[in-house]
C-alpha cells in the first residue's frame, strides 16, 4: 500500500547472516469457506529475528513469498542499536541502520527499497540488494519519497517543493539506472503503486481533498472514481488491481477496489480496519484481516492482549506483519494458507 516518508541511509555494512530457532510456529489458525471458495487453513508463524532483539517488524514481502524485509531494535546499556531485517527464506541478514529507515516494497528478484533521512533531515530513499545498500538519485525537494517497485525494477514515489508549494510524482526507471524524473501527472501528485506493465496509480491534489488517479503504459491519465464520493485516494497496485480508500456525503470512509483495466470498483468489507496491501490475483490485507471478493476474514493470533497487522501479501498468498503481546513484543510474522 500496500504501496511514504524517507530518509538517508549511513554507509552502513552487513553484519552477517543470522538464522536463529525463534521461527516456530505459533499455535493459532483459522479455517474459512467463503462463498464458492474451498476450504482455506491459515497459519501464522514467527519469522527468525536477531538474538537480543527487543522489537522486530516485518514491513513487506514480494511477490513470490520469498523475500521479506523489516526493521528491528536492539537496546542496549548506553544506545539503542536500529536494525534493517532481509530475510531469503528463513535465513535473515541484518543491517545496521538509522531509526528513521524503512522497508517499502520489495520485487521478485529481492530488490528492496525504503525511505530514510538526509543529514538535512529531508527524506532519502534507498535501495538494496545482496547486501548492498545504496541511496537513490534524489532531484532538490524538501523531501523524496519512495512508494513501490515492480519486477522490472522501476520505482515510484514522490517528492516535496520540486515545484514549489507541490507534491510531484517520480519514477525512478529501470531502464535508466541512476535517473529519476518527474512524471506526467496531475497537479499535487503521489504515486502509490506500479503494476509490472508499468501502470502507476496515485492520488492528486490539496490536503483532505484528494482524488485518484492511473496512468497507463503510454501515458494516457484517467481518473478512479466512486459514486458520490468528496475525495478518494489510491494507495497500491499489482496486477489489474488498485486498492484505495473514499470518503462519502461527510461522513462515511468507504474501501475500495479499483479494476485497472476499465475503471470498475467493488466495495470491500469495511469490517477492513485498514488496507495496506493487494497482490494480482485482488486479494487485500489490512489490520488483522484479509479480503477476498467482498468479504473478509480475521487473520489467526490475536486475542485478549495480543494485536495483529498484516502489511505486505505476495502473489502466493504470503502475508507477513507483525504480532504484539501486550503493547510489549513486538515479533515479525507470516501467515500461510490465508
Amino acid at each position: 500500500m500496500n504501496r511514504s516518508t524517507r530518509r538517508r541511509m549511513l554507509a552502513a555494512t552487513a553484519t552477517g547472516l543470522l538464522a536463529t530457532s525463534l521461527g516456530v510456529a505459533v499455535s493459532a489458525t483459522a479455517t474459512a469457506a467463503p462463498s464458492g471458495a474451498s476450504t482455506r487453513t491459515c497459519k501464522i508463524s514467527t519469522l527468525p529475528y536477531p538474538t537480543g532483539t527487543y522489537r522486530a517488524d516485518a514491513n513487506a514481502v514480494d511477490p513470490t513469498g520469498r523475500y521479506v524485509a523489516g526493521t528491528a531494535l536492539r537496546v542496549g546499556e548506553t544506545d539503542n542499536q536500529y536494525l534493517l531485517l532481509f530475510w531469503d527464506g528463513r535465513r535473515v541478514t541484518e543491517l545496521e541502520s538509522k531509526s528513521t529507515d524503512t522497508p517499502v516494497d520489495i520485487n521478485a528478484d529481492g530488490v528492496v527499497i525504503g525511505n530514510g533521512s538526509a543529514e538535512s533531515g529531508y527524506g532519502q530513499p534507498w535501495k538494496y540488494r545482496d547486501g548492498k545498500l545504496e541511496q537513490l538519485p534524489v532531484l532538490p525537494s524538501t523531501g523524496i519519497f519512495v512508494s513501490a517497485i515492480n519486477d522490472a525494477g522501476d520505482i515510484v514515489g514522490y517528492g516535496s517543493d520540486i515545484v514549489p508549494g507541490e507534491l510531484v510524482a517520480l519514477r525512478w526507471p529501470a531502464a535508466r539506472p541512476g535517473t529519476v524524473e518527474v512524471l506526467d501527472a496531475p497537479v499535487d501528485a503521489q504515486a502509490g503503486g506500479i503494476t509490472d506493465n508499468g501502470t502507476i496509480v496515485g492520488s492528486a491534489g490539496p490536503f483532505g481533498d484528494w482524488n485518484s488517479w492511473v496512468r497507463r503504459p503510454n501515458g494516457r491519465i484517467d481518473a478512479l472514481t466512486f459514486p458520490g464520493a468528496e475525495w478518494s485516494t489510491a494507495g497500491a497496485a499489482a496486477g489489474r488491481w488498485a486498492i484505495g480508500q473514499a470518503w462519502l456525503n461527510g461522513t462515511t470512509s468507504a474501501r475500495v477496489r479499483w479494476d485497472l483495466r476499465n475503471g470498475s470498483h467493488t466495495l470491500l468489507d469495511q469490517e477492513m480496519p485498514a488496507l495496506t496491501d493487494v497482490n494480482a490475483k485482488g486479494v487485500v490485507v489490512g489490520g488483522d484481516r484479509v479480503a477476498r471478493g467482498s468479504t473478509s476474514r480475521v487473520l489467526p493470533g490475536g486475542g485478549k492482549g495480543v494485536v495483529v497487522g498484516a502489511r505486505s501479501i505476495s502473489d502466493s498468498g504470503t502475508i507477513v506483519g507483525f504480532r504484539n503481546v501486550l503493547a510489549d513484543r513486538l515479533t515479525p510474522v507470516r501467515w500461510t494458507g490465508c
